[in-house]
């Protein structure tokens, strides 16, 4: 009998495509020398579940299934749970990503510390750090319990034994990319590991309902390094966000099965670890100046919650040849149109002059309800007439100038009021949804020309 021979071919660690041989550039996402090599057993169609033996499922009628939500698991930081979607569910995969220092794991160690104390047995793996180096950190953090188990370990097969030799009520593994299969030749963080790795994890969620947190690095765009499939298989991708300058950071739902993705939670970063910020919109608005011009303040909806910030816009004459622009915070593109637009129908010659917009708190806007609010703000610089403090506004910009509606506008309002404002500008279109708000002017504005009147009178 002739013995197969084992096949080899090779694999991109940037975008995982597959090549026959080894090139210098990826053919599919042309990135230089990212071609490694795997070896492929002959009669094995590939890694995912090696050494498992396969059990045949039984497929049964949908309406057999028993639908009883069981109880989610929660943890005492509600900013978190609220970006889950209330809680923990059992048996779910969560992969958290972010850049380097943002506190991705003193955020996972804070949960799990919270889970510990009422009474749930956790386990962190960490491949990065020594049990020792984690202990430091929980008692700096006051975050040690007895229910609480560390390990250092990069070993896949020792991770899965510990796992199911132990019960645990939740897992941290950080990171996913020091965690590496011992037969798999290639080296931990190439795509084939973290493919493989993924896999098993799941595997272990699915079938024991135990819920496993993945901590993942982040590439120079953003994004979290390793295959793309890896967020299509687990069940909620989280990135914590924000500049390490600043002290605030959030967490942010991109994929999540069981919740919204809508919704954010926002920590502010102090010696004793992540801090919860029940209310987003006094912190963001706690040192603002009385009169400045060029600041507006808006409301922004984040999943259910309206949030305020202030979003701040200079205008200045410019020494160079082009006028820059830069935007934090904000759409770039969407700046660019609505200054096109004020030009185009206010008659403001912006062309030749620098332009720079921000929001304070590290906060990034994405929804159109913020045009209006931008539109002022660079009016106000450009004029250098100030916007009354206790006015805040909402509406989206259209082409001819015209302002149009904005989702839960009355839910947005409400907040303004709440932090003291007394006057808000609303599209018109909006009115017949709104009720009235103790202590509140509300003034409705059909074009962007008629709120440049309103605000700065004539």
């Amino acid at each position: 009998m002739v013995k197969k021979k084992d096949k080899h071919i090779y694999r991109c660690n940037a975008c995982g495509a597959q090549a026959p041989k080894w090139m210098g550039q990826c053919p599919e996402c042309g990135t230089w020398d990212s071609l490694t090599e795997e070896k492929l057993v002959a009669g094995t169609p590939g890694k995912a579940g090696a050494g498992k033996t396969a059990i045949a499922a039984k497929p049964v009628p949908i309406d057999s299934v028993d639908v009883t939500e069981s109880q989610r698991l929660r943890t005492e930081i509600t900013e978190f749970d609220r970006v889950l979607g209330g809680g923990i569910v059992d048996g779910s995969l969560i992969l958290i990503g972010g850049d380097p220092g943002i506190g991705k794991s003193t955020l996972m160690l804070q949960v799990l510390a919270t889970l510990s104390k009422a009474g749930k047995r956790c386990l962190y793996v960490s491949g990065e750090e020594s049990v020792r180096q984690i202990s430091m950190r929980g008692k700096r953090l006051e975050s040690a319990n007895p229910s609480l188990y560390v390990v250092s370990e990069t070993d896949l097969d020792s991770i899965l034994a510990m796992a199911e030799k132990e019960t645990y009520d939740a897992m941290v593994i950080d990171s996913i990319q020091t965690v590496f299969h011992p037969e798999i030749t290639s080296t931990p963080g190439s795509v084939t590991q973290i493919r493989e790795a993924s896999m098993q994890f799941m595997r272990l969620a699915k079938t024991t309902g135990l819920p496993i947190f993945l901590v993942g690095h982040v590439t120079k765009g953003g994004a979290i390094a390793g295959p793309r499939i890896m967020e299509h298989m687990v069940d909620t991708v989280l990135y914590f966000e924000g500049d390490k300058s600043h002290i605030f950071r959030i967490l942010r739902a991109v994929k999540n099965r069981f919740g919204s993705t809508n919704e954010i939670g926002v920590f502010e970063m102090r010696e004793q670890g992540l801090t919860q910020v029940p209310n987003p919109s006094a912190v963001f608005l706690s040192e603002r100046s009385s009169v400045a011009p060029g600041s507006v303040v808006t409301a922004s909806m984040e999943g259910t919650r309206p949030i305020l910030v202030e979003i701040q816009g200079l205008v200045s004459s410019t020494g160079l040849g082009t006028p820059r622009r830069t935007v934090l915070g904000l759409d770039s593109n969407r700046v660019a149109l609505i200054v096109a637009v004020m030009e185009k129908r206010l008659g403001m010659n912006l062309a030749g002059l620098d332009i720079f917009m921000n929001v304070t708190g590290g906060v990034r806007i994405s929804e159109p309800a913020a045009d209006l609010a931008i539109a002022a703000a660079l009016a106000s610089s450009f004029l250098d007439r100030p916007v009354h403090k206790e006015t805040t506004l909402i509406g989206e910009v259209g082409l001819t100038g015209e302002i149009r509606a904005v989702s839960h506008a009355q839910a947005r309002i409400k907040e303004a009021a709440k932090m003291g404002f007394t006057r808000c500008l609303v599209p018109t279109a909006t009115m017949k949804q709104l009720s009235k708000i103790k202590g509140m002017t509300i003034e409705s504005i059909s074009f962007l020309k008629d709120a440049m009147e309103v605000l700065f009178e004539g």
